[in-house]
């Protein structure tokens, strides 16, 4: 069996159909592949397994709105790719309180790090969003550069030039003031 059979154009038109039998051999087939893609997308190997399970969970509910069979393998990606980044925000948000054991930063240093975490991830999300999205994939992600062109459908040369645009745009955003400098 190949490894694309379940994405195939006919299995997924037939369950795009309704047809039970289609759906349950394209979520069946679809299942260690949406594995990998969310193993390599998520943080956590946690996050990872509630990823595909919601991934596949939307691939049997919504199989029916997807407007292309062949474009099943982008669609799933972008599926677990925003549950991946979803998960990792409620992450950010809930940071779990330092335990005594932990040699616990001053307050001082703390709040230092808060703010350049800040001003780090501001200087991200300002990015356009492919910008953005390869530079998560490729420097926080730790995605090779062929796996990020492959998954976004670019050229391995269109993937660097976003990347350098997108790097050197976080670089000028934070050699700027940062923020409660004062300018005279």
């Amino acid at each position: 069996m190949a490894e694309t059979t379940w994405s195939d154009e006919r299995l997924v038109a037939a369950a795009r159909s309704g047809d039970i039998e289609s759906l349950t051999a394209l979520v069946s087939g679809a299942h260690p592949h949406v594995q990998r893609l969310a193993r390599s997308l998520c943080a956590t190997p946690e996050d990872a397994e509630d990823a595909a399970q919601e991934a596949l969970i939307v691939l049997y509910r919504k199989i029916g709105t997807l407007r292309a069979s062949s474009a099943l393998v982008s669609w799933m990606f972008r599926i677990i790719r925003n549950e991946c980044v979803r998960r990792a925000r409620l992450m950010m948000r809930s940071q779990p309180p330092r335990t005594e054991a932990t040699a616990a930063p001053s307050a001082e240093d703390e709040v230092f790090e808060r703010l350049e975490a800040a001003r780090v991830a501001a200087a991200i999300a300002a990015l356009p969003t492919d910008q953005r999205q390869i530079l998560i994939m490729r420097d926080v992600q730790g995605l090779s550069g062929r796996m990020v062109a492959d998954l976004l459908g670019l050229s391995t040369s269109a993937m660097k030039s976003r990347l350098h645009r997108a790097r050197a745009a976080v670089q000028r955003t934070l050699s700027g003031p940062a923020l409660g400098d004062l300018d005279d």
